[in-house]
């Protein structure tokens, strides 16, 4: 094949990238109702175990924890053997880690409980990472709505997860496990098909496929747009990892702890799961408009939209009455939405900014930094409520949001210098 045609290297830039994007997006879909247990009953869980709600949070910090170390793995492995994998090593090592909470559950151990719930979080940090592989292809004027696509593919399984823990959990009290440990047995099995269903027909892969364009000569009117220098890509890094560090901070904090604030307040696992269905879907379900806006408007207006709408999910749920399940579902949904705008700018602006021949190693390396940033908003979430309340806890993280647009403010040169999405690159 003669890649140096610019009609044929578009063409197989095209087509690749549409069977990434339907490869990944279906993975997502399964991949996606592996999120449910960690986020609905990590922390109950937790608690049950070790009977005390004050370090629920261990829990969530545990398994953010090996997000992190799971995040800089996949990145340096999709770095060096590509995106396939990476993406699958770290969904199967998720679906282990699944098991071995349940394992734990069943023989009320907790050294295992924390072992398991660290390696749990590779398929939380697999299903994060995916989203580069749609940017890989993509151009520049259509990397938030790449990023999108695949975004919103979690919301199928990632909403139907929390809704099936009442489910899973008397499935679970059938075969003599304890109840808690239910949505764990679905978390399992589904990084496990995420992980299979990747190794089998993510080829070719989209990172190598890119170098490979890269490398080419292509004739006039072919030319891929020029890199940003070298301290153009170090602030856009710097600006895309704060955005979304912050972004995680809040809304893991206060995710965290609004299961143990219902049950406390004589929720039932049903009412818990739909509030926290109804986050999720949040989180995902508005990433095709979110990723137009970024791409027709610009990455920063997005940034400011997210410190924005989480100032009023924390102010929303520090205000609701501990017995409305319908104002703890709004502000839960703006925490959903407000991480939604902050991680789909911050991934574009952090993609705009880094050479391709570096992308997935600094990607994971990033990711590494929002999910150790996730493991601390996890970690002092429940010392906070227990030495205080979730209202404090809510609002304080709404206050630490408004941290984005100082942020921006400071680095106005680097949102002049980010190309703006409507001229970068051309439209495919």
């Amino acid at each position: 094949m003669d890649t140096t045609s610019p009609t044929l290297v578009g063409d197989l830039r095209a087509s690749t990238q549409r069977r990434t994007l339907i490869v990944v997006v279906t993975s997502q879909i399964l991949g996606g109702a592996g999120l449910a247990a960690g986020v609905t009953v990590g922390a109950l869980l937790t608690k049950e175990m070790l009977g005390s709600s004050r370090y629920a949070g261990l829990s969530s910090a545990l398994f953010t924890l090996g997000s992190a170390a799971a995040a800089l793995l996949v990145g340096r492995v999709s770095h060096r053997l590509g995106r396939r994998s990476g993406l699958s090593i770290g969904y199967l090592a998720g679906a282990a880690g699944g098991a071995g909470v349940v394992l734990a559950a069943v023989m009320d151990s907790l050294p295992l409980l924390f072992v398991s719930m660290f390696v749990y979080g590779s398929g939380t940090a697999t299903n994060l990472q995916a989203r580069y592989a749609g940017t890989d292809l993509a151009e520049a004027s259509h990397r938030g709505r790449a990023v999108s696509t695949i975004m919103v593919a979690t919301t199928f399984g990632a909403v139907a997860g929390p809704n099936l823990v009442e489910v899973m959990g008397d499935l679970a009290d059938g075969w003599g496990i304890p109840v808690l440990a239910g949505p764990f047995i679905l978390s399992s099995a589904a990084f496990a098909a995420a992980g299979m269903f990747l190794w089998a027909f993510l080829r070719p892969d989209p990172l190598r496929v890119a170098r490979q364009l890269q490398s080419e000569p292509v004739g006039a009117g072919g030319e891929a747009p020029p890199e940003p220098d070298r301290e153009t890509q170090r602030r856009g890094i710097l600006v895309g990892a704060t955005v979304m560090v912050v972004t995680q901070i809040v809304m893991v904090a206060i995710m965290t702890m609004t299961p143990i604030h219902m049950m406390d307040h004589g929720h039932g696992l049903g009412q818990t799961g739909m509030v926290i269905a109804i986050h999720v879907a949040a989180m995902f379900l508005p990433s095709p408009l979110t990723g137009m806006l970024a791409d027709r408007y610009g990455r920063i207006p997005v940034v400011v939209a997210a410190g924005v709408t989480l100032l009023a999910a924390g102010i929303l749920a520090a205000l609701a009455p501990s017995d409305s399940v319908v104002l703890l579902s709004v502000a839960l949904g703006l925490l959903g939405l407000g991480w939604n705008f902050g991680l789909i700018s911050g991934t574009a602006i952090l993609t705009d900014s880094t050479p391709l021949a570096t992308r997935a190693r600094t990607q994971g390396s990033v990711d590494l930094c929002i999910a150790l940033a996730g493991a601390g908003g996890g970690i002092v979430s429940g010392m906070v409520v227990a030495s205080s309340s979730f209202a404090v806890l809510s609002l304080g993280g709404g206050l630490i949001a408004l941290a984005l647009i100082p942020v921006l403010a400071l680095n106005r040169r680097q949102a002049q210098a980010i190309p703006e999405p409507a001229r970068a690159g051309t439209t495919s």
